[in-house]
């Protein structure tokens, strides 16, 4: 499988990070790609010039981070990271979705930060800045009663916590969220987190 990639991408590292849970990660043959500059190897295969973009061994294009991890979770003989049915299910895509959520708005958030000072909207910063918080709160009262087992909800959560101390990291998003920071701590630590911790910059 090849799969298109950038290392500062948090939706690159959910797939990723999916892969080593589920046994995959060496069957990926990583390919760089800068999405902003819409290389034509990427549009090829994403006309969206998004990362990340999977190509699979029997030639299948999928993208984008939830359609891959549910991909690469049909794929091996363990516990499903997405359970098949049942109201656990649709729990664990809920996760997924409100920490996708929280992704977003700060990918958003980073971007506009990147413009020159003068064209920056404030009401757009504070907006997504709030997106994010409310996000927060809401996996704060999630993250009570999760434990030490894993699934894809919280690896799209942990992804985005880490995330927000890669871009955001003096925010001190775990101030008021102790149930979270206690989760993260402990969660951060997995290999398959160890193994494709963001880049440093």
């Amino acid at each position: 499988m090849q799969l298109f990639h950038s290392p500062t991408s948090p939706f690159v590292r959910k797939v990723l990070v999916t892969a080593h849970e589920t046994g995959l990660a060496a069957r990926i043959e990583l390919l760089p790609a800068n999405p902003w500059e819409q290389p034509p190897a990427l549009t090829a295969i994403n006309p969206l010039s998004k990362v990340p973009a999977l190509l699979t061994d029997d030639g299948t294009i999928l993208y984008d981070s939830p359609v891959i991890c549910e991909y690469l979770d049909s794929l091996h003989g363990g516990a499903r990271l997405v359970p098949e049915s049942g109201a656990q299910r649709w729990q664990v895509l809920r996760v997924q979705a409100l920490a996708d959520g929280i992704l977003d708005a700060a990918v958003l958030r980073r971007l506009e930060l990147l413009r020159p000072t003068h064209l920056q909207s404030p009401d757009w910063l504070a907006l997504q800045a709030a997106t994010i918080g409310r996000g927060l709160d809401a996996l704060e009262h999630e993250a009570v009663e999760w434990g030490g087992e894993t699934d894809l909800g919280r690896i799209t959560a942990a992804c985005a916590l880490g995330y927000l101390d890669f871009r955001f990291g003096d925010e001190q998003w775990r101030t008021t969220r102790e149930n979270l920071h206690r989760w993260y701590a402990a969660f951060r630590l997995r290999p398959s987190m160890t193994a494709t911790a963001h880049p440093e910059g």
